[in-house]
């Protein structure tokens, strides 16, 4: 896939120089001047990465691509030399520095790891085997895609790579979070929106459909959009084009859309929360995403690579999982699936210090050992217990409430992820989180929890 750079600040030979390496490596390098005219490229047709001249107003283009909901990472590069102009960029929110003249070896890097998005695809289990060979079976063709699966089994993982087995390799592949964005931004998120048409919309910006132009738009939990919503989307998908919000004239674009759920769609469809046509328009082919603990040949194969990717990450010695470690990883659940087992073993390489990971360094974030609660019917048992004992002599109602109010804590008040961990819609949890509020009850605002509030 072809990888979008955006090159801001004035081309003297060194920022030519470090163009020619980015395109050489397979980029599309695209220029602006100044912050005003890499704010239009943006909203034009977007970019995946930014490289800007230390001496511009990085804290500018931050605020900018904040305020219009841009997401793209921001590299900083200047003279080597300038180590406090370094330090200010990187305090006004880019990603890295790169010092000028360029080094190819390290343009080349940040590049790829833009491009690989940081996201491994491992896979050893005849579980995931065959769903892989039916992705790629498929890969090649047009039709629309349904990937379900629990959080964090691999759902834009395995999206990215149909991408990559696709005819459309080299166009962009973009993906937007339905459930992060809330529904009256989402629309303009999607489709775009012309000047003036609604307050903040500062200038025209293309939306994803357009930015993903040619290639793949990846709708990750098209579940929790609105109803009203999923009829421009059918409409889009359908007829391949788009109206901006405030446009006067349809958009053509040409994408081939896959989207994600880990919630049951076809329960959603009889419940009247999602449209039945347009179920049938996505689920032309469906992925179903084993969970962690129906594969568990790949466990201990993604458990080496991660123990290698951050050993290398933090700059410690590579060592490999002991056999009680092993069999640890093995026994665990992993309820949080690929997500869970990448935290855990994170922290356990962290954690190490003799010649092996050992099975004492595997702990939950709270600093449990996994090892402790490996055996599964102990740790039904205990579980049991502990409810058991938590829930006598309280109503369903007070139950609830603890649990959404302690997960979101938990989640220093991410409401996505929340949801995902409570099982519910974002939705939903907004509705609870109102009641809760409209009673007087403090509810964790995102970044806090009820004892840091």
């Amino acid at each position: 896939m072809s990888m979008r750079l955006l090159i801001i600040g004035r081309l003297n030979g060194e920022l030519i120089d470090a163009s020619r390496i980015a395109m050489n490596r397979g980029a599309a390098v695209t220029h602006a001047e100044s912050v005003e005219q890499g704010l239009n490229v943006l909203r034009a047709k977007g970019a995946d990465l930014i490289m800007i001249d230390v001496a511009l107003a990085i804290g500018d283009l931050v605020s900018a691509l904040s305020a219009e909901r841009i997401r793209t990472p921001i590299v900083a590069c200047g003279a080597s030399a300038d180590a406090r102009a370094a330090v200010a960029a990187i305090q006004a929110g880019a990603k890295e520095y790169i010092p000028l003249p360029p080094d190819a070896d390290l343009i080349a890097a940040v590049i790829e790891a833009v491009a690989a998005d940081n996201r491994a695809f491992i896979w050893r289990d005849p579980a995931m085997e065959r769903v892989v060979k039916l992705a790629e079976q498929v890969a090649r063709s047009e039709a629309s895609i349904l990937v379900t699966g629990e959080s964090g089994t691999g759902k834009e993982v395995i999206a990215r790579h149909v991408h990559q087995r696709s005819a459309r390799r080299d166009k962009p592949f973009v993906s937007v979070n339905c459930a992060a964005i809330p529904d009256n931004l989402l629309e303009s998120e999607l489709f775009g929106h012309e000047k003036g048409s609604f307050t903040g919309a500062v200038a025209r910006r293309i939306g994803k459909f357009e930015e993903a132009n040619g290639g793949t738009l990846l709708l990750d939990e098209v579940s929790e959009m609105d109803v009203r919503l999923q009829a421009k989307l059918l409409r889009a998908i359908q007829e391949r084009v788009i109206d901006r919000v405030g446009g006067s004239k349809p958009v053509p674009v040409d994408i081939r859309i896959i989207a994600t759920s880990n919630r049951n769609l076809a329960e959603a469809v009889k419940e009247g929360a999602f449209r039945e046509d347009l179920f049938y328009r996505l689920n032309v082919v469906h992925l179903r995403l084993p969970s962690l603990r129906e594969r568990p040949a790949d466990v201990t194969a993604l458990a080496d690579f991660f123990a290698e990717k951050y050993a290398e990450l933090n700059g410690l010695p590579a060592r490999a999982l002991s056999d009680e470690a092993r069999r640890v990883v093995v026994a665990n659940p992993w309820r949080g699936n690929v997500r869970e087992l990448e935290n855990a073993i994170h922290r356990a390489v962290l954690l190490s210090s003799g010649a092996t990971i050992d099975a004492d360094s595997l702990r939950t974030p709270d600093g449990d050992s996994l090892a402790a609660g490996a055996d599964p019917a102990i740790r039904a048992a205990r579980t049991a217990e502990a409810v058991t004992r938590s829930l006598v002599g309280r109503t369903v109602a007070e139950v609830e409430q603890d649990l959404i109010l302690d997960t979101l804590d938990h989640c220093l008040g991410n409401r996505t992820h929340a949801a995902k961990i409570l099982g519910i819609s974002i939705r939903t949890l907004r509705n609870k989180l109102n009641e809760y509020s409209a009673a007087g009850l403090a509810v964790p605002e995102p970044g806090q929890s009820r004892i840091s509030a």
